[in-house]
């Protein structure tokens, strides 16, 4: 495949100059960066020769910061200010953060979420961007020049609040952002261009926060994306969280302070890793008044851990459902993410897909080798080597509320981006001059079961007859997968715009929630968007016929009169009982008992339009 060498505007390097960028894997437990050195992709390490470095951050006086391993030794000692699986709230809400499992205080600034330490409050994006920052300077140091920017990962679920908030800890952290990159793309970059494969491909990504299954196709160095799901709120914590709910059962521990829950959750993350390669696994931990001993045994824990690998499971076979494929048209599944590495994972990966899940890549690094290899690109170091096209998607569909309560899909989900659709959409009244547009994102058909990202308002239109404005609403999608939206009524000019920056992101359950619904719920759907179609057309004809009496209702007799607001009176009762039948059969009566009057007020325009013309003039 021949491709021309492409670069980030303004980013073309003069001829033998090469520009260096990096790839980051923000994780909720490790973060990595990576580089291309050599034409080959490479993990950088910090000083201590660590390749994974702890999303932790230590809060301390005067605003001493700790990144790392160093801020992992506070983690007994002061676990208040020691901040870890920050991830998980990024772009949340207050209310968001109070129903995870963080054992953090949390206090709320508007709609957004802050985390109080013992000597500031800081925010889930301000604590990213200390971790980006040591990687950013770790690349500086090994690299040793200045970096062109950074294609930073995200999970393939991360919604338009979640992405922005990553974009913001980057921008904090002083890098240039070149490219949002969903996490199972990368690694299928990193895993296809390591070993030329083709077909169709699997990446089941678990993490230590969040869980994403993605569907590529692989062919001729093109790597699309054709289908994608998952889970924000589900990782390797949530096996941690199970195993230290246990113990606290098996050993009737109660009223633990802050300090106990954090050294018990240690323990059980340890527990957990060391039966990854044994049978049981015994750890020492001395909480407050009291040493314990505590043990795990495989079998065990594999019962505890169903419910969560079934929900991996669930959004795996949805993804192929919505790509059209069956498990047989899948070729090789790519495992990525350290909690791969639990036995049981792997297993039920194989009795899933019938085949040998492929582990010869390291599942904490190939996410962010595969970043370092689209940072590269968009750096502008194509080398004769680098045919290859990347081809993403949309998560969830985008839409737009019309009468009624009901969604105008725009952007279907899995579409691929960056895309832009359009769509022209017209006023409900005589005279309108505004319009009001909310933006959601959902599966359903009412609004009401979709989540809510921004409204805006279009004003000047006009004043025209209902449905005479032609209004035209463009979804816009980028490459990093943000939204904009811009409506522009043709006629006049007249525009506004928004970008899509919400506040928060989407709770634990709701991304989920969305796509299984949209399919258990699909005949209530269905029934729903009928009801809410035949109110609007019984509105929208009772509006013209009042506004076609006020104008001409001297064609009326007393009776006729007394009849269309009879069977007015009896459309507006239909639609409060919600009978989709009665609704159809009122507007039907309404529009018969109003044909007459219609046949009148044809007369009446026709003879106003040939009053004092001859013959001829008319020929």
């Amino acid at each position: 495949m021949s491709l021309l060498q492409i670069s980030e505007p303004g980013q073309s390097p003069a001829p033998h100059q090469r520009r260096l960028a990096i790839g980051i894997d923000l994780g909720t437990t490790h973060s990595l960066v990576a580089s291309v050195r050599s034409s080959v992709a490479e993990v950088l390490a910090d000083e201590t020769g660590q390749l994974l470095i702890p999303s932790v951050v230590f809060v301390g006086a005067g605003q001493q910061y700790k990144i790392g391993v160093e801020a992992l030794s506070h983690l007994g000692t002061m676990p208040t200010d020691t901040l870890m699986s920050i991830k998980r709230i990024m772009g949340r809400s207050y209310a968001d953060a109070i129903q995870t499992q963080l054992p953090y205080e949390f206090s709320e600034d508007g709609q957004s979420v802050r985390i109080k330490t013992t000597h500031e409050s800081i925010s889930p994006v301000e604590v990213a961007a200390k971790v980006l920052e040591k990687l950013r300077r770790l690349a500086e140091l090994t690299l040793g020049n200045d970096l062109v920017g950074a294609v930073i990962t995200v999970p393939a679920y991360f919604d338009d609040a979640q992405r922005q908030a990553t974009r913001d800890a980057a921008r904090l952290a002083g890098l240039n952002v070149l490219r949002l990159l969903n996490e199972p793309t990368a690694a299928a970059i990193a895993y296809g261009l390591d070993h030329g494969s083709e077909g169709i491909y699997a990446v089941y990504d678990l993490g230590g926060g969040t869980f994403d299954i993605s569907l590529l196709r692989l062919a001729r160095g093109v790597f699309e994306v054709i289908a994608t799901g998952g889970d924000t709120a589900l990782g390797g914590d949530d096996f941690d969280q199970l195993i230290a709910s246990d113990l606290i059962r098996q050993h009737a521990l109660s009223d633990l302070s802050l300090q106990d829950r954090r050294v018990l959750l240690s323990a059980a993350q340890r527990l957990r890793e060391f039966i990854s390669d044994h049978a049981t696994a015994a750890e020492s931990v001395f909480l407050t008044g009291r040493n314990l001993t505590l043990t795990l045994d495989r079998s065990h824990f594999e019962q505890l851990a169903q419910p969560l690998l079934d929900r991996t499971l669930s959004s795996a076979r949805r993804a192929l459902n919505d790509a059209g494929l069956t498990v047989s048209d899948v070729k090789g599944v790519v495992m990525v993410g350290g909690a791969t590495r639990m036995p049981i994972v792997r297993a039920k990966v194989k009795e899933l897909f019938g085949s040998e899940p492929l582990i010869d890549q390291d599942p904490d690094q190939v996410v962010a080798l595969g970043a370092a290899l689209q940072a590269n690109l968009l750096a502008g170091n194509r080398s004769a080597d680098d045919d290859w096209l990347l081809l993403d998607v949309t998560p969830l569909t985008l839409g737009l509320e019309t009468m009624g309560g009901l969604v105008e899909q725009i952007i279907p989900r899995n579409s691929t981006i960056p895309v832009a659709r359009a769509q022209e959409f017209t006023t409900f009244k005589d005279g309108q001059t505004a319009l009001s547009l909310h933006i959601v994102q959902g599966e359903r058909d009412l609004v009401s079961d979709c989540r809510s990202l921004a409204k805006f308002e279009l004003r000047g239109i006009p004043p025209m007859v209902a449905g005479a404005a032609r209004i035209r609403v463009t979804f816009q999608v980028d490459a990093d997968g943000l939204l904009s939206v811009t409506a522009r009524e043709q006629v006049s000019g007249v525009e506004a715009s928004v970008t899509v920056k919400p506040s928060y992101g989407l709770t634990d359950d709701e991304v989920a929630r969305m796509l299984s619904d949209s399919m258990s719920k699909a005949d209530d759907d269905a029934k729903a968007r009928m009801l809410r179609e035949q109110q609007v057309d019984a509105a929208g004809l009772i509006e013209s016929i009042l506004a076609a009496i006020a104008s001409d209702g001297d064609l009326l007799s007393v009776d006729e009169n007394a009849r269309i607001d009879q069977r007015i009176a009896a459309a507006k009762a239909a639609c409060d009982v919600a009978d989709v039948e009665a609704i159809r059969s009122a507007i039907k009566s309404l529009s018969e008992a109003t044909d007459d009057f219609a046949a009148k007020r044809m007369d009446r325009s026709i003879r106003a339009v040939l009053t004092g013309k001859s013959l001829n003039d008319i020929s």
